[in-house]
This record gives C-alpha cells, structure tokens and sequence, in this order.
C-alpha cells in the first residue's frame, strides 16, 4: 500500500476534464467504470472525481468500507447527491449567495490548505462562489477545515473513521 488510484470522470460528463496525473505522484489512473476489478489493497488513497456514478460507486461500498477500514483514505471532491458510504450526507446548497455567504474561512489547520489565502479560494478572477456554495453535512466526529459563510458551513472536513481509515471531503 502506498500508490494512489484515481477513478477518471465519466467520458463527456463536463467537458474534458483535466488529468489529475499531472499533480500527484505514484498513482494508477482507471477507467471510471473499472473500480470493480481493481484491488483497492494495493492502494493507500483513492481519489475520486466531482463527476461520479455515484450509484456505481455505492453499489461497492462494502468492498470500499472494508479497504477504509485497513486504512485506506478517501478523497472526494463534488455534491453528495447519493449518499454512497454510510458516512456521507446529500449536499445541502447555502440559502443565501452574497458575497458574505461565499466567503471561504479556514476553521482548523491541515496540511492540504497550507499556504493557501483563503481568498484565493474565494475568488477566482474576482468572482466569488466556485469554490463552495454549500456542504457534503460531515458526519459526527469529523473534523471541519474550511467554512463557507458567516456560519462557516462545513465544506471540506476530514473523518477518522472508527474502523479505520479516513475521509477527505470537499462539497465543491
């Protein structure tokens, strides 16, 4: 264990979606429709698109569980639209959309944001709302690393999950 997988996002879903092979080391890319037959112990992290069957992927979420559970980590980056793991909640859009409502605000330090303005992530050629507009709800116990809004909505958390592994979540 220590390559990560990433699950490339369906065909046409998007647009061309760029490869995320370029940005991280030591990884395998699959098809999306292949995770079936991978053996996932091979692997530390899985890395998971925005575009995702997510009823495919929760059909497997026994065989995900139990690789979470040797200490796999799983990185998830999109709306929850079907809850595929016991420990993700749907997407839960803002109400409100204001400047104030897309501020992004770090809660607590994690290696994955630092360095990083938040304002970067607010932003994005003076725009505000493309990195969050809402949240994947965080399981109880699950660590909130950035907020979206004067409430700080959760949008991205990590969970340590009792069985073991973990999960990074962002709703973006």
């Amino acid at each position: 264990m220590g390559r990560s997988l990433f699950l490339k996002p369906i065909k046409g879903a998007g647009g061309d979606l760029p490869s995320i092979m370029g940005f991280v080391d030591d990884a395998d890319e699959v098809g999306h429709y292949e995770l079936h037959e991978i053996d996932l112990t091979r692997y530390a992290a899985l890395l998971l698109p925005a575009h995702l069957d997510q009823r495919y992927f929760g059909a497997m979420s026994g065989k995900v569980s139990a690789w979470l559970d040797g200490g796999g980590t799983l990185v998830f980056n999109g709306h929850v639209a079907w809850p595929m793991l016991p420990e993700f909640n749907r997407f839960v859009a803002l109400e409100k959309r204001s400047l104030e409502y897309l501020q992004i605000h770090r809660i607590t330090t994690h290696p994955v944001f630092e360095g990083v303005d938040m304002n970067d992530l607010t932003f994005r050629r003076g725009v505000a709302g493309f990195y969050a507009r809402g949240c994947n709800p965080p399981p109880q116990g699950a660590v909130p690393l950035t907020g979206v809004g004067p409430d700080r909505v959760p949008c991205d958390w990590v969970y340590e999950r009792p069985g073991g592994g973990r999960i990074l979540m962002h709703a973006g």
